[in-house]
């Protein structure tokens, strides 16, 4: 019987994620390590209506987007190749930027665990602590200079614990935890974007249309000097050759008795 609900469950999630690629155009791979049921339920309801988490087994969504593929959704084999490790789909039709930051502000408090990779520098300030006074042969022990004040542990200098990217050691989390400090925060990480048919890195988001623009603007600027230097007409480089060549007829007629109608103002002026 178990094995049975266990099949059935596996068709039902399948069937699920079938439906979501037929109803979601865009869709974030975010990575899943270290967050706890507890906190996926919370930012899946703080999501709720703008997009859907989708949580299963790498096997099983590689199976289900080989199978789209072979119907025809051949711009899939790229989510399929991304989903590797810890992984979960989010599927959505709203603005891309606006849905990241949902994902990442839905982030939780954590203490630091022996063995972990720090996400950022931990330094510990200098000042009273709630520490007992039996606990500073522990802070000697971790290099801390302190003493005590009126019965409790004062830290004399600020102390760096470690950087970002150190692996965290048992008696530095140990120390965090007794000082109430939770130096990290855990939550959803995205890893790529899905959108019509590319896939690319959560940084393009971050890219205004202005950038695009200027960039545009500028690639067009340099293709119509390669052009002039080059005397290879674009469509970049005409109008500027039209510039051109109207300022050398414009010349020629300043300077002798030929004329015509957009030369007359100017020779006017210069007859004054």
């Amino acid at each position: 019987m178990a094995s049975k609900k266990t099949k059935d469950r596996k068709y039902q999630l399948a069937d699920e994620l079938i439906e979501h690629f037929d109803t979601y155009s865009k869709l974030f791979i975010v990575d899943c390590d270290n967050v706890g049921s507890n906190q996926m339920h919370e930012i899946r309801r703080a999501m709720r209506g703008t997009a859907v988490i989708y949580c299963g087994k790498n096997t099983q969504m590689r199976r289900v987007i080989r199978q789209l593929e072979e119907k025809g959704r051949t711009e899939l084999e790229k989510v399929r190749q991304a989903c590797k490790l810890n992984v979960a789909l989010i599927f959505t039709n709203d603005s891309l930027p606006d849905v990241r930051d949902m994902i990442l502000d839905n982030k939780k408090e954590a203490a630091a665990k022996a063995g972990a990779f720090a996400q950022v520098d931990v330094t510990i300030p200098k000042g009273i602590t709630a520490l007992e006074p039996s606990m500073t042969n522990f802070l000697q022990a971790l290099n801390i200079s302190s003493k005590i004040t009126k019965g409790q542990i004062e830290i004399i200098n600020d102390v760096e614990l470690f950087k970002a990217g150190d692996r965290v050691d048992a008696s530095q989390a140990a120390l965090l935890q007794k000082l109430d400090i939770q130096p990290f925060e855990y939550g959803l990480v995205p890893k790529a974007v899905f959108d019509g048919e590319s896939l690319f890195e959560p940084a393009v988001l971050d890219i205004r249309d202005e950038q695009i623009i200027a960039t545009f603007n500028n690639c067009l600027k340099q293709t119509a000097y390669v052009s002039l230097v080059t005397n290879m007409p674009t469509v970049a480089s005409v109008p500027y050759s039209i510039l051109i060549a109207f300022s050398k007829l414009l010349a020629v007629a300043c300077e002798t008795e030929f004329s015509f109608k957009e030369a007359e103002e100017i020779k006017a002026f210069l007859a004054k």
